[in-house]
């Protein structure tokens, strides 16, 4: 271990690994940047990772971090969907990190440990797996099915996503994907539910951890008490399975209590569907579906709603959870998936999964109840508030993260040399 110490902690020497990282771009590549910020405050850090043309040197992004970079393939973002989905380079990136880590350890340098942040997805074997040093995979996420019962809505996927289908298969049978997941020091997945997912192959430690997290929480608000309204906020892409159609359905159950409205901002495929189903149902009058808005109207929309409704079904994570909850609106979600783990009974209404006209009658309810209850819906939303000043807050993330590391490393070192070799495949 470094011998420097912080905190009473030897500070950590950390590798970690994303094929992309960047404070200036969405998704992952997002994630990534705001976990390897925060690690680099509490780490001895160095980071491996593509660098994209065009795109702000990653380096100059993580002055406290020892940067080490290769050219994204041009061929890779040609396609910037597929590239999102598939990450194609991987390989080439893998092979990039394998390089490098056998040059860097054959020269005398030591790790602690090393931790392959990013992809999200679990299908995608290590290369650290050819190592000694202990490490870290995750936060994984995805492999959730549409529940049978909704299949028939659901449009048919791309034939790369449908390929998802195989990710069971290779967990069973494909000896790298085995291999990484088992010689890692721990799996962290998004929800409690990648546990199940990865069932048939023998993991050492497995944590719950959330990829998503927020720099701060929005200031206290107190929102009207009145029981005669009730604005409701969806926000989310536009397809069949973040539940907007759902909601719609609910509102249709509510003709009693015109004052629950709903707002809708994303765009997609579904939208379109979503208003025809408005239309037929009597409703249009009280949804208002903005489409893709930019950043600062979304941020507004939960300063001004009294309740968030997100009742996607197939959510592995749920980020505009985290992104509702820290303006204190009180939640209605599904049971299921990583809005069934960031959401509990104090912070919101989950919802069981079944089939969709019970569905829209079980959010109609939660509706209702939270209609006529503002005490309950100001109690919801400080807890809401409160759970992700506790939990979600990057600092305190990488707080628990860097306290993951110390453990992890610590019983590695404690097996005795001869089972080590038994868990590590050197090059």
């Amino acid at each position: 271990m470094a011998e420097a110490v912080s905190g009473g902690y030897t500070v950590i020497k950390l590798v970690l690994l994303a094929p992309n990282i960047d404070g200036t771009d969405v998704g992952e590549a997002l994630m990534a940047f705001k976990w390897a910020e925060a690690l680099s405050q509490r780490t001895e850090l160095t980071v491996l990772t593509f660098q994209r043309p065009g795109r702000a040197a990653v380096a100059q992004q993580l002055p406290q971090a020892r940067v080490i970079t290769w050219p994204e393939p041009g061929w890779a973002m040609k396609h910037e969907r597929l590239n999102a989905m598939l990450k194609p380079a991987w390989p080439i990136y893998a092979a990039h990190v394998r390089r490098w880590m056998r040059a860097a350890l054959g020269r005398g340098e030591r790790f602690d440990i090393a931790h392959q942040l990013m992809p999200q997805a679990a299908r995608y074997p290590s290369p650290l797996r050819h190592f000694a040093v202990p490490y870290v995979i995750g936060p994984l996420g995805g492999a959730l099915n549409t529940p049978p019962a909704f299949r028939a809505e659901v449009a048919a996927a791309p034939l790369f996503t449908r390929l998802r289908v195989l990710d069971q298969i290779r967990f069973r049978h494909d000896p790298w994907l085995r291999q990484s997941y088992a010689r890692a020091a721990c799996i962290l997945g998004v929800a409690p539910y990648m546990r199940d997912v990865l069932a048939d192959i023998p993991l050492r430690r497995f944590e719950t951890v959330l990829e998503l997290g927020v720099d701060d929480v929005a200031p206290d608000k107190a929102r009207p008490t009145d029981h005669d309204s009730l604005r409701v906020l969806h926000v989310g892409r536009a397809v069949r399975t973040k539940g907007l159609r759902d909601v719609i359905r609910a509102l249709a159950l509510l003709t009693d209590l015109p004052g629950i409205t709903l707002t809708s901002a994303g765009a997609g495929e579904e939208l379109e569907p979503c208003k025809a189903e408005a239309q037929r149902l009597g409703v249009s009058q009280r949804v208002q579906f903005l489409g893709r808005i930019p950043r600062a109207e979304v941020e507004a929309l939960y300063q001004s709603h009294d309740l968030f409704c997100f009742p996607s079904f197939r959510e592995p994570a749920g980020g505009v959870l985290y992104e509702a909850m820290r303006h204190g609106l009180p939640v209605v979600t599904a049971n299921r998936g990583g809005p069934g783990w960031i959401v509990d009974d104090a912070s919101g209404v989950r919802l069981a999964v079944t089939d969709p006209d019970t569905y829209a009658r079980d959010i109609a309810q939660a509706l209702r109840r939270l209609a006529g209850d503002a005490a309950l819906r100001a109690r919801m939303g400080q807890a809401a508030r409160a759970k992700v000043l506790a939990e979600g807050l990057w600092s305190a993330k990488a707080d628990r993260m860097v306290a993951l590391y110390h453990v992890v490393a610590g019983d590695h070192n404690a097996q005795t040399p001869i089972q080590r070799d038994r868990t590590t495949c050197a090059e």
